[in-house]
């Protein structure tokens, strides 16, 4: 199977899928659609780890060890989130005129834009995905069509639309910063970028980062830029804020991580560094804020997300093993956050709420979701021997290793102060007094139903293997990864 073929297939198998979910009349038939296309797309993901570096469409489209990182997420995530789907829209239709053929055409269509931002070099084809990820969870937030949805979904089209047009204006002062006629200088083109840094105009280039910094931290939900966040996953079904909270941010980070490479090659770390690190604090401050007394699990989880991105550009500024740990933390984060929203959507299926006054004794009315829900509470809060403790220490060493001590202190106070906030709510849930459950068996028991605790099981496993163990292919991709965000493996 040729190079061209394996990375078309990567976006064309998605894209023919949402095509033939649209065509298709009955449910049962989008299912096998659904299900099938996230298999093979992950299957075909597997190919191009057994042969690393493709490239394709003159070296606009490229499986680099970043990109195939992210790339490898937005698949097993959304294989996931599929699977969950399945049944959960099974379930649903009882009750609500749920999994329609544009749900699950949107759902694919998804999955072929997040493709195209993992593998593209040509930074205009990586914009033209990132918009068209917004434009497909739209109507996946608007699934209940109701005021509150209306209204989640016209702020996160706005702010979002407000954000990937500033990227867009960044993606331009980047093109100028180009001199024309450069030998060997694609316009757009990562490779011809970081390979030419230094002939960059350096004013023209600290502008697109700005705008670029502030458009795609948009779209990660970056504070101050993250207002979106909280309404959009408190309104959406649970498995798509899953989707958004794990695949979605980490588009967009990837983003502003190429950009940034090109500006640590053109010796811009002393301009690009603290800006990093001032988003990254300031997101952690506002999670650590909002997060104690949060009163909604779903908006805990936004929270959280905001948080975590924080932690990502964290370790992008620091540089050395604090980019390795950022690309680390990627992974670790987009898998827990699946797990966590899946758990939690288990949760409001049953009881028809995700406020937390409302929600008591997990462990008795619905056992398999209430484990769910301790071991993501690990999980997600970075304690061992989860992966995300892995990265986020490494992050910590980073700060260190660097010199910003000061920083580590203060993100190692945030982290305690975000871990008592979350913990507070989920233990409480999980131990608590059991109130009356509506519904409670149908999420544990019988035939088709064990569909959703299998998808949030198998991220668990795969969040628990990677704070044991990284396997080498993985561990070398990561350490490849950092060395381009000018960092270093541990």
């Amino acid at each position: 199977m040729s190079a061209q073929l394996i990375l078309y297939g990567l976006i064309v198998v998605p894209a023919l899928g949402a095509a033939l979910a649209y065509t298709v009349r009955g449910a049962r038939a989008r299912s096998i659609v659904l299900i099938s296309t996230a298999l093979l797309h992950t299957l075909l993901v597997g190919v191009v780890w057994l042969r690393p570096g493709l490239s394709a469409a003159d070296g606009w489209l490229v499986a680099d060890p970043l990109g195939q990182v992210v790339l490898t997420l937005v698949s097993v995530l959304f294989l996931a989130v599929a699977h969950y789907a399945v049944g959960y829209l099974r379930e649903a239709g009882s009750r609500h005129a749920r999994g329609g053929r544009a749900f699950v055409s949107c759902m694919l269509a998804f999955l072929a834009a997040a493709t195209v931002v993992a593998l593209s070099h040509h930074l205009a084809m990586l914009w033209i995905g990132m918009e068209t990820t917004t434009l497909a969870v739209a109507p996946l937030v608007f699934d209940r069509r109701d005021r509150r949805s209306l209204e989640a979904v016209w702020k996160y089209l706005v702010l979002s639309s407000v954000g990937i047009a500033l990227a867009l204006l960044g993606i331009f002062l980047l093109a100028t910063a180009q001199p024309a006629g450069l030998e060997g200088g694609r316009p757009l083109v990562l490779d011809d970028m970081i390979a030419h840094a230094r002939v960059l105009d350096a004013a023209w280039l600290r502008a697109a980062f700005v705008f670029i910094a502030i458009g795609f931290g948009t779209k990660m939900g970056l504070a101050p830029m993250h207002a979106w966040k909280p309404d959009t996953y408190g309104e959406a079904p649970s498995f798509v804020a899953g989707l958004m909270a794990g695949a979605l941010t980490s588009c967009a980070f990837l983003g502003l991580a190429r950009v940034t490479a090109i500006c640590f090659a053109a010796g811009l770390d002393a301009f690009v560094r603290p800006v990093l690190l001032a988003f990254g604090l300031t997101s952690l401050a506002i999670a650590a804020a909002f997060i104690v007394g949060q009163r909604d699990v779903r908006r805990l989880l936004a929270y959280s997300s905001v948080e975590h991105m924080g932690l990502l550009v964290l370790g992008l500024g620091l540089g050395g093993v604090g980019a390795y740990g950022a690309v680390l933390h990627t992974l670790n984060n987009g898998l827990a956050k699946g797990l966590m929203f899946l758990a939690v959507g288990n949760v409001v299926f049953a009881t028809g709420t995700s406020t937390a006054s409302e929600i008591r004794g997990l462990l008795r009315t619905l056992p398999a979701t209430g484990a769910l829900l301790i071991v993501g509470l690990f999980a997600v809060t970075g304690s061992p021997p989860f992966g995300m403790f892995i990265s986020e220490f490494t992050i910590l060493s980073g700060a260190f290793a660097t010199g910003h001590a000061w920083v580590a202190g203060a993100t190692i106070l945030f982290l305690v102060i975000i871990f008592v906030g979350i913990a507070a709510m989920i233990l409480d849930l999980a131990y608590g007094q059991p109130l009356a459950v509506a519904n409670a068996s149908s999420v544990e028991q019988g035939g088709e139903r064990t569909w959703l605790v299998v998808a949030p099981i198998g991220l668990a496993a795969l969040v628990l293997m990677l704070g044991v163990f990284i396997p080498a292919p993985l561990a070398d991709a990561l350490a490849r990864a950092a060395i381009v965000l000018g960092g270093h493996a541990p």
